[in-house]
């Protein structure tokens, strides 16, 4: 008759703990899904930037092209940040180069309600690629 009550208590101790852990374990699976789309975003836009013949149009392109790559993964970022560098298109012809580009993603981790885990989190990756040796720029 006094175990009665153990089994109660059990669940309201150990029930909040198992859903407090299961947040966690989403959390951390949004965040590596997160990681690897703002990889793939960069190198898409580092690749379409170097093969641009002109500095703007690298920009436009690298930019339109890092949102597309994270729209295609299904990707929710409350804010997107591309930065391209195109140093790299200045080089005078013969003159390896490459051109880098920066991506940035917010990723809302607020609907998990998890207490400690943030309402966002900034996930930021870098790719570089070459720039054809020898291709006219202008």
């Amino acid at each position: 008759m006094g175990e009665a009550g153990s089994a109660t208590l059990e669940a309201a101790i150990g029930v909040p703990a198992f859903l407090l852990f299961v947040g966690l374990v989403i959390a951390g699976g949004r965040l590596a899904v997160a990681g690897q789309a703002v990889d793939a975003a960069a190198a898409d836009a580092a690749r379409t930037a170097s093969i641009a013949r002109t500095q703007s149009g690298a920009q436009a392109a690298a930019v339109s092209a890092a949102t597309a790559s994270l729209a295609s993964q299904d990707l929710t970022c409350t804010s997107v940040t591309v930065t391209i560098d195109t140093a790299g298109l200045g080089a005078p012809v013969g003159t390896p180069a490459t051109v880098g580009a920066t991506v940035t993603c917010v990723v809302p981790l607020s609907d998990l309600a998890v207490p400690g885990i943030p309402g966002a989190r900034a996930v930021t990756a870098t790719a570089t690629s070459p720039v054809d040796t020898y291709r006219e720029r202008r």
